[in-house]
């Protein structure tokens, strides 16, 4: 196993070449299983991500975060565990104890003043535990936060943002959404270059499972690093399940179907990787 950097170092590679790093959510351990062969595949690195949804339906989270670490650390490429969209900072201490890379601290739902005071604090006791902070600046209400349909994020409001929270890294809305089961979104590249120009971390776009491979390339080229994807993948692991109970509705044994959704996550992470590398 190769020395792993942490995310600031492996975002702050991908900005310099304009490039970005794929980050993909763990729902199953075989999600974690079929990413990691994808990001062996293609020779690239990779984010494994868990969000508080995974973590309730595991019934906690060190099961799946203990299985996600063992996977990364006998990686041969560089592999990360992060926690995504984390409100509750119980669940950021636990993850920190467990062995976490990086967590993203979601305040995004609470008054400006209010997220910046909680991500100063997440942030702190994030640094002195050598875990990096990704965070999300959006509008106050609205269930999607920053991603609420209309949202886009003011380039000098980030700026000031990320110099009064000390955050490794940025989440901003620039016209994508979250669980997009089509790939008709469109980012604001304008924006997104803006961003780029205020923002002295990298900058991370959540809901890019609505994004074609077209609007990712043009996402990374104006600015984006850290690219999260989700929806898309949980779609072709369906998709090949469904179709092989579909022609052979007498199968019992869950490992002959649940192992083509695998591979065809694995298939697509890699393609994904390649693209978003440039």
């Amino acid at each position: 196993m190769i020395t792993r950097p942490d995310l600031p170092r492996l975002l702050a590679a991908a900005r310099a070449r304009g490039a970005a790093v794929g980050a993909f959510n763990v729902i199953m351990l075989e999600h974690a299983e079929a990413i990691a062969d994808g990001a062996e595949q293609a020779g690239l690195p990779v984010v494994l991500q868990i969000s508080e949804n995974c973590v309730r339906y595991h019934g906690g989270l060190a099961p799946i975060t203990v299985a996600s670490l063992a996977i990364a650390r006998r990686a041969s490429v560089d592999m990360l565990v992060h926690l995504d969209h984390i409100e509750d900072p119980e669940l950021i201490r636990e993850g920190i104890a467990l062995g976490v890379d990086s967590v993203m601290y979601d305040g995004s739902r609470l008054p400006y003043a209010e997220n910046l005071r909680t991500t100063r604090e997440i942030a702190d006791l994030c640094h002195d535990a050598g875990v990096a902070v990704e965070a999300e600046l959006g509008e106050v209400g609205g269930k999607d936060g920053v991603h609420a349909p209309g949202a886009r994020t003011d380039p000098a409001e980030a700026a000031d943002f990320v110099a009064a929270t000390g955050v490794d890294a940025l989440a901003v809305a620039v016209g994508t959404s979250h669980a997009m089961v089509e790939r008709t979104a469109q980012v604001d590249r304008s924006l997104v270059t803006r961003l780029r120009d205020a923002v002295p971390v990298p900058l991370v776009l959540h809901g890019s499972s609505g994004l074609s491979d077209e609007e990712l390339r043009g996402a990374v080229v104006s600015g984006m690093t850290k690219i999260n994807i989700s929806t898309h993948l949980n779609g072709l692991f369906t998709r090949s399940v469904r179709q092989f109970l579909a022609e052979q509705p007498e199968a019992v044994d869950p490992r002959k179907y649940v192992r083509l959704g695998r591979t065809a996550v694995a298939s697509e992470t890699a393609r994904l990787l390649r693209l978003l590398a440039g």
